[in-house]
């Protein structure tokens, strides 16, 4: 983790300081399966590769419950102590938020750095940082989450001030830091209202442009389509959260013009913090006119993916606006399921099936495309087109025909 909390700080952001050694960590507890658990700490070893960590091995323990004190077992823990020292190991990520007590006493264990899941996501949103929003963003979720757990990692704090001159009721270090984080929540709130302002004028100056808003887990090819539809030159690369800002593009297809945004990715366990003080950020989805949601259809898990999005879509009342659901990576689906003997039209029939089947499970339209590939661009034009000029036609009755 960075050694400070601010993170307009340019030497020293994210792990990413020469490649870490890393081990991660997770327990099966007694509602998940083990299956559910391995998907969660691959994506946790893809978040690891994303911060600049190498991933050496994975640990996993079925409990009731993770231990209060130390997460894992004590013969867990052992194992996971000797592994690290044999193989020198800097760094242990666990896959679940870890108490500030839990914290301290695996590092006294451990003898290495210690980062759970949430801490290892803000740490990443902090190295992605870029504009005065997205860095208060950050930050105000770093304080939040820091708060709780003052003590945890600052233990000599826990000292009440003594000697001559200090005697008397006086205050707990510990308490005076907490001053001193909620002041500076405080500040940050208020900073990112005084953006909201300056965004929600932005946003009113932009006319009464139909708003289309890409939406999707993190890393289904969100940038990448961004760029293939408005030809523009969108940030993209195979890591998470590779873009925190949204990036709101004028596009005119003919003569009918639009206003399409790329956005932030979700994921699951996304810490609470973080989703709070983004909300501002996803305002741009919330005065959206239509969705596109996109979803790696590649990954074999691409249902509950949809599933976290559409949760956090209904969190932020946006799950009855016209949504066009998107399939990307078509080509890497049919690599992963089709069979070199398989005739093209078996393929053709099997994945007019699964189209049905999806369009009445979510009752949203949709299409397969591969942006990698510019696969079925054409036709995703077509019904996008369609679907921006139905809510033109409902804006402005007398004026869609012109388009």
């Amino acid at each position: 983790m960075s050694d400070n909390w601010n993170v307009g700080n340019e030497r020293k952001k994210g792990l990413n300081k020469g490649l870490e050694k890393a081990v991660i960590v997770g327990v099966i507890t007694a509602n998940q399966t083990e299956e559910t658990v391995k998907e969660h700490l691959d994506e946790l070893e893809f978040l690891a590769s994303t911060a600049g960590a190498v991933t050496q091995k994975q640990f996993v323990q079925r409990l009731q419950h993770p231990n209060v004190r130390t997460f894992v077992g004590k013969g867990k823990l052992n194992e996971i102590a000797q592994y690290v020292e044999e193989h020198e190991i800097n760094l242990v990520i666990f896959d679940d938020d870890l108490t500030g007590k839990q914290n301290g006493i695996l590092e006294e264990e451990l003898k290495v750095k210690i980062v759970d899941r949430s801490s290892l996501i803000l740490d990443i949103f902090a190295s992605r940082a870029r504009s005065a929003q997205a860095k208060t963003q950050v930050e105000l979720a770093q304080m939040q989450y820091l708060l709780p757990r003052l003590r945890g990692l600052w233990t000599h704090l826990e000292r009440q001030r003594g000697g001559i001159g200090m005697r008397g009721p006086g205050e707990m270090e510990i308490e005076t830091d907490r001053r001193i984080v909620r002041d500076k929540i405080s500040l940050l709130k208020k900073k990112l209202e005084k953006i909201d302002l300056q965004n929600q004028t932005q946003r009113k100056n932009r006319g009464q442009l139909i708003r289309v808003s890409l939406v999707g887990y993190t890393n289904v090819g969100k940038s990448t389509l961004m760029n293939l539809l408005s030809k523009s030159e969108v940030f993209a690369e195979n890591k998470l959260f590779a873009t925190l800002d949204t990036t709101v593009r004028k596009v005119v297809w003919g003569t009918m013009p639009f206003l399409l945004s790329d956005t932030v990715g979700f994921i699951r366990k996304l810490p609470h913090h973080l989703v709070e003080s983004f909300k501002s950020t996803l305002d741009e989805v919330r005065e959206s006119d239509i969705l596109v949601h996109v979803v790696d259809f590649g990954h074999p898990n691409y249902e509950d993916h949809i599933k976290t999005v559409n949760k956090t879509l209904k969190d932020l009342d946006c799950q009855e606006k016209p949504t066009l659901m998107v399939f990307n990576k078509i080509d890497l689906f049919r690599k992963n399921t089709f069979d070199d003997l398989l005739d093209e039209e078996t393929k053709s029939e099997i994945l007019i099936e699964v189209q049905n089947r999806l369009k009445n499970n979510y009752e949203h339209d949709n299409i397969f495309i591969s942006a990698i590939q510019k696969e079925n661009i054409t036709e995703l034009r077509e019904k996008l087109s369609a679907m921006i000029l139905e809510q033109y036609e409902i804006r402005y009755p007398y004026q869609a025909k012109t388009f």
